[in-house]
């Protein structure tokens, strides 16, 4: 049964400002002056160029850590007493799995499941792949258990910045600044291609999605893809096959992530492959494509870059930017992973709570009755 639309809301104010005294500046970009791990200013009260936008003439090298406060996430609707029905079954079903298979081969061998894999299986990874699955709870579940098993196989968790860190050399994947729906932005300038087609490649786009997600402020569930095609070129494209293995990425494995995908300077033979590849894309997706529209609607001109039509003057220096990105998701996910161990290690908590937002822990609620 489908919900009905999201509305904007307002961000928690308890996030609101927490940090904007520790903080300083840094290439350009505001940090934090200590680790500790009180809640993140995801949203910061005033458009403060120091801490969340970019001053007029101010070079900018690395990400951007909040949205500005006109950035506003969608509230998911409430669920209809049958989907909070089929939550509760698929809830059930992954709170009884022990034993995870290593691979998508048939017969595989079985491990336990270890804490880093029930902490993703969070209230609203649940509630993605339901909805995702039109509300089915047996299809949910199948496909939550052959995710975590591609997590194993594809080594979403071993993969190394060091292994991937040679396909950002030329800046051609930036994770800069949030859309108006607080989405973190993903830039994809496939003209800035520096090797051949490998898995390698497809390695670096899922390490800089659990980037994505690893950053996401509190309420916000979906990231914005900024693809610019300017200067591509048919060799420095993706191919066919790997669109298509990439699509299903995406549509199996992050189900309900994608936001928006805005694509620019697109050539002929991009949109060729979009003639082909579109079919194959989910009905949900394909509205969520733009092509050639002005970014400046759908990103805050400043944390747009000025190469889309934003003002930010931005300079990728590979020696800066990665430790940088590399250095924020970290801090993020400690943050998440402790806060997850404080409420108890639970399947199905709360990602507002997780990400350090007013929501309460499962714990809490329960105590509260």
């Amino acid at each position: 049964m489908a919900a009905p639309a999201a509305q904007e809301q307002a961000f928690p104010a308890s996030i609101m400002a927490e940090k904007m005294e520790s903080m300083k500046l840094n290439d350009g970009v505001a940090t934090p002056s200590d680790a500790s791990d009180s809640k993140p200013a995801s949203i910061a009260p005033k458009q403060s160029a120091m801490t969340n936008g970019v001053s007029p003439g101010q070079t900018v090298k690395v990400p951007l850590e909040y949205p500005l406060d006109v950035s506003k996430p969608l509230t998911p609707a409430p669920l209809t007493t049958e989907q909070t029905t089929a939550y509760d079954t698929v809830l059930s079903t992954a709170s009884s799995w022990t034993n995870i298979p290593n691979t998508s081969a048939r017969d595989s061998a079985t491990a336990p499941i270890t804490d880093t894999e029930r902490m993703w299986l969070s209230r609203e990874c649940l509630l993605r792949y339901l909805r995702a699955t039109k509300w089915s709870p047996s299809e949910a579940s199948t496909r939550l258990l052959s995710t975590l098993t591609w997590r194993r196989e594809f080594g979403v968790y071993t993969t190394t910045p060091e292994q991937v860190s040679i396909e950002n050399e030329t800046g051609k994947q930036v994770l800069l600044g949030y859309d108006f729906n607080a989405r973190p932005c993903l830039y994809l300038n496939p003209g800035k291609q520096n090797t051949k087609t490998s898995q390698r490649q497809i390695q670096h786009l899922v390490f800089d999605l659990e980037c994505l997600i690893d950053i996401m402020p509190p309420g916000v569930e979906t990231w914005s893809l900024l693809i610019n095609y300017s200067k591509a070129t048919s060799s420095s494209s993706p191919s066919i096959a790997t669109g298509r293995q990439v699509s299903g990425i995406f549509q199996n494995h992050y189900p309900e992530r994608l936001g928006k995908a805005l694509m620019t300077n697109l050539p002929w033979f991009i949109w060729g492959f979009f003639k082909v590849i579109t079919p194959i894309l989910d009905p949900l997706t394909r509205p969520k494509l733009t092509f050639n529209e002005n970014l400046r609607n759908h990103v805050p001109p400043t944390q747009l870059l000025s190469t889309h039509g934003g003002d930010v003057d931005f300079e990728y220096d590979h020696s800066v930017y990665w430790p940088a990105l590399l250095k924020l998701a970290a801090q993020r996910k400690k943050e998440y992973e402790e806060r997850w161990v404080r409420g108890g290690k639970r399947i199905g908590e709360s990602e507002m709570y997780l990400k350090g937002g007013d929501g309460k822990s499962l714990a809490e609620m329960e105590k509260q009755g």
